[in-house]
């Protein structure tokens, strides 16, 4: 069992929707989002890159597009729920969690673990 999975995935079912646990590299060189990673602390985060500067909040708007447009939702309803200046935030995506839920682990290759 690798590390990212015995650490369960970096996202949980809240009322509002899904809380998504993100470590975000700016000036990444393109807008993509990665797999999991498990950092030192034994937090799962997902790995997200971004063209955008860290600068007047660029990078976290291009997250919560590219978050946006991963899991079909409207930009509107992706918002960077805590860490807004931190490289480690937690994204709140409102609405469906459970359909977001499954739509991210598809993509990051965890949809077999739910």
């Amino acid at each position: 069992m690798s590390a990212a999975a015995a650490a369960g995935p970096p996202w949980r079912l809240v009322a509002e929707g899904l809380l998504v646990t993100v470590r975000l590299t700016p000036r990444g060189g393109r807008d993509a989002l990665g797999g999991i990673e498990v950092l030192a602390d034994g937090k799962a985060v997902l790995t997200a890159r971004v063209r955008a500067a860290p600068t007047d909040g660029e990078a976290n708007q291009a997250l919560a597009k590219l978050l946006a447009k991963a899991l079909k939702v409207p930009a509107s309803r992706v918002s960077i729920a805590h860490g807004a200046s931190s490289r480690v935030k937690t994204v709140l995506i409102e609405g469906d969690g459970g359909a977001a839920e499954r739509m991210l682990a598809s993509l990051v290759g965890q949809g077999d673990r739910l």
